[in-house]
């Protein structure tokens, strides 16, 4: 047996981030990038997209930026087929309205559910098309959470997206796997982000969820990213169908 380990490298290989204007989504690409990834910043906020890839090339990288809202799934489907296709999709695009099933509205549910299931089911099918049609395998990693194991009170709606996202993922997986086209899962648990700030500015809520994380700290967008360059990359060569857990040990109480 060899003694060297596949490489964590991304160099030449095409990468597509949605969601990528900040948070999470932007430290994914600026690591993807960072390993060698030729990187497309896909989110409706053309200013940060765009402010982020000039950056990302001010360091000698390689990025570009791609305005789309991929909830307009046409729209974004005739995007991605007029691009050459991509190696990596990192489908980040993801909200959530946090609140009691009392109080959720038919909006709130369309809202929710229609970015974080039903945009990523079609942005999904938009650029898996193209990666069987070029034949050369590929990574499909699809932005869940650990709300997508467990439950939690006001997340009704929010865990019923990713727990659909988790079905989708394991079923895609096995309906891929003969293209040598990888689907896997990242499930953060409560990461400081600009979104999760105002949340965390309450302290009996940042004490509630720092209770139920054994580790005791909130995630990092580091730590997020560099799961999802492993998930990009060879060494994850053999892992589909899976669920990789960035929860600090919530699911395992």
């Amino acid at each position: 047996m060899s003694a060297a380990l596949p490489s964590f490298r991304l160099d030449g290989r095409r990468v597509l981030v949605t969601g990528a204007g900040r948070g999470i989504g932007l430290a994914i690409a600026q690591a993807c990038a960072a390993s060698g990834a030729e990187v497309t910043l896909c989110a409706r906020s053309a200013g940060e997209i765009g402010a982020a890839a000039d950056e990302l090339r001010a360091q000698g990288l390689k990025a570009e930026a791609l305005p789309a809202d991929v909830t307009d799934v046409e729209a974004f489907a005739a995007l991605i087929a007029a691009r050459p296709a991509f190696y990596v999709f990192v489908n980040n695009a993801g909200m959530n309205r946090p609140k009691p099933l009392a109080e959720v509205t038919v909006e709130d549910y369309d809202a929710v559910l229609g970015l974080n299931l039903r945009s990523a089911v079609f942005a999904a099918k938009a650029v898996t098309a193209a990666m069987i049609a070029a034949g050369r395998g590929g990574s499909v990693i699809n932005m869940s959470s650990q709300m997508g194991h467990v439950g939690a009170a006001n997340r009704t709606i929010y865990c019923a997206s990713k727990w659909g996202l988790e079905g989708f993922t394991k079923a895609l997986a096995v309906e891929l796997a003969p293209h040598r086209i990888r689907v896997n899962t990242i499930c953060p648990t409560f990461v400081e982000t600009p979104m999760t700030e105002p949340f965390f500015r309450d302290p009996a809520f940042r004490a509630d969820v720092l209770r139920k994380i054994p580790l005791g700290r909130a995630g990092r967008v580091d730590e997020v990213a560099a799961a999802a360059v492993f998930l990009a990359s060879d060494a994850a060569s053999l892992m589909t169908g899976s669920a990789l857990m960035l929860d600090g040990g919530w699911t395992a109480l």
